[in-house]
This record gives C-alpha cells, sequence and structure tokens, in this order.
C-alpha cells in the first residue's frame, strides 16, 4: 500500500457516532424539554435527557482541528452545557482507542481512507475517573444514589441472615425435640 503524505491545510467531514451512557445537560430556552426522557430543573432552565443511542453528528473541519476542538463543536451543536472534560472521541477500528486532545481527527480519516469499516470516530463518556469534570451538585447526587444502593444492599443482606436465622433455629428444634 503507498504511503500517504499529506501537506498543507485542508477541510473534510468526519462522522462521529453519540454513544454515551448518561443524561447531557442543556438549556431549554422556551422552557420545553429537547429528549424524549428528561427531566427539567426550571430554577435555571436546565434540562437534562438521553441522546438517542444511534445518534450520528458530521462535522466539517480542518485538518488542524484537534479532538478538543471536536468534543467542543459537537457539544455545541448538541446545546450541551456539560463540562467537554467529561467527554472523549474514540478511534473504532476492532477496538475503541481513546484519542489523545492534540490528535487531528481528519488527518487520520484521510489516512484510513474512506470505508467507515477501517475507521469510525465515537464520542464516549471520559472513562478515566476525573471527577473535577463533575460540578458539585453532580457529585451530591452521586453520593445520595449511592447511599440508597447501599441501604438497599445492606437491607437485602439482613433479611437473608434473618431468613438463614430462622431455618437454624428451626433445625435446631427439630434436633432438640427428638429423643436420644
Amino acid at each position: 500500500m503507498p504511503h500517504l503524505t499529506l501537506n498543507g491545510t485542508y477541510t473534510g467531514f468526519i462522522k462521529v457516532y453519540l454513544k454515551l451512557r448518561r443524561p447531557v445537560t442543556v438549556f431549554s430556552v422556551d422552557g420545553k424539554s429537547p429528549g424524549p426522557c428528561s427531566s427539567s430543573d426550571s430554577s435555571d432552565n436546565r434540562t437534562s435527557f438521553y441522546l438517542p443511542n444511534d445518534a450520528v453528528k458530521q462535522l466539517h473541519i480542518s485538518s488542524t482541528t484537534m479532538v478538543r476542538e471536536v468534543i467542543q463543536g459537537l457539544l455545541k451543536k448538541f446545546m450541551v452545557q456539560d463540562n467537554p472534560r467529561k467527554f472523549a472521541l474514540y478511534r473504532l477500528t476492532h477496538l475503541f482507542q481513546k484519542l489523545p486532545l492534540s490528535e487531528c481527527p481528519l488527518y487520520l480519516r484521510l489516512l484510513a481512507g474512506p470505508d467507515l469499516e477501517n475507521l469510525s470516530f465515537v464520542l464516549k463518556e471520559n472513562e478515566t475517573g476525573e471527577w473535577h469534570a463533575f460540578s458539585v451538585p453532580e457529585l451530591q447526587n452521586f453520593l445520595i444514589i449511592l447511599e440508597k444502593e447501599e441501604k438497599e444492599r445492606m437491607r437485602q443482606v439482613e433479611q437473608r441472615y434473618a431468613a438463614y436465622r430462622e431455618k437454624l433455629l428451626w433445625a435446631l428444634g427439630q434436633v432438640e425435640s427428638k429423643p436420644g
């Protein structure tokens, strides 16, 4: 296969698939929620909703556009207010590979050729565990959810052991009542 050399600045399109598991936050302009599964906070006109799992966006970018700018551009197109550090752009060949913020996706697209089987781009949540990318209310919400899950798990364990204790006491009663 001949080696491709690209000189100068050029423009083109890349297609980005959005595979987000968590809801995104947008400002609702008219008080209406932009998505089917949403919840609104009327105090600051912000709405959270899940983007469709099959969302795809084409971006017209230059060869010097970096991953960080692609992420910011995608968020702007969907009017997402979340911190861009919450998201990462991945290259999908046979595996997902997180792209560094300084990588130039159009350059990668041109090197890979036009076949999307060779290279696709996917926007996903950043999987680095960077908690500083979340706002204080979001972190407080995580704590509330974790506390509820912990209480439910403790309740299940206590129920299981109470049932086991009852069975043991019953079995002990059976043994003690037998002559012997």
